[in-house]
């Protein structure tokens, strides 16, 4: 019987190797070497010290920068572990709220945010992803409608022209990949940055 089963255990075993260990351990080298950043998270810096990633938002509340969509995830309550409260862009727990077309919570939301912004900024219609949560829950892009929309509050609140906001909108907006794949964005991290830089 062992005469049976020895060549199936040195089968799982080669291939565990090959699969589970070389495999992976081969592309993270060969990712690390052709995209050091990217294999490292996309990490952007100021000043020598790590302020976020490119690939995950960050949450906004200072009237003074862009703010990303709202972040649908969730975190363990600290006073009560079978409950969860909000944690706006925790990549531990990436996921959508789940919250349907009929759900009166998501209504009530939607309309509170909507209300909130036409206050900021009456004369516009508030674009979607402004009041949308994405699938992750984590995404650090805006359409530029977004962010042209939030250009009169940061404008006001920095004390500066309109103009000089909407130039840094613009030269932060990626357009399409390949000109064909997706749609336009800003980052907005990377753009409140930029506004950080400008203001120096």
């Amino acid at each position: 019987m062992l005469r049976e089963i020895r060549p199936a255990i040195v089968l799982l075993l080669v291939l565990t190797a090959i699969t589970g260990v070389a495999y992976p351990l081969a592309m993270t080298a060969i990712a690390g070497a052709i995209f050091p950043a990217q294999a490292q998270g996309s990490l952007i810096e100021r000043d020598g010290k790590v302020v976020g990633s490119a690939l995950i938002g960050q949450q906004f509340k200072d009237d003074k920068y862009f703010h990303g969509r709202p972040s649908a995830t969730l975190a363990p309550d600290r006073d009560d572990s079978t409950k969860t409260v909000s944690a706006p862009y925790n990549a531990a727990n990436s996921g959508g709220s789940n919250l349907g077309p009929t759900s009166k919570a998501l209504a009530d939301r939607l309309k509170e945010d909507v209300d909130r912004l036409k206050g900021e900024n009456p004369n516009a219609a508030v674009p979607v992803d402004l009041v949308t949560t994405s699938a992750s829950g984590l995404d650090p892009d805006i359409s530029p409608e977004a962010a042209q929309f939030q250009v009169p509050r940061v404008a006001k609140a920095r004390n500066v022209p309109e103009d000089q906001v909407k130039q840094l909108v613009a030269s932060n907006t990626q357009g399409r990949l390949l000109g064909l794949i997706g749609e336009p964005r800003v980052n907005v991290l990377a753009l409140n940055l930029a506004l950080d830089r400008a203001a120096k």
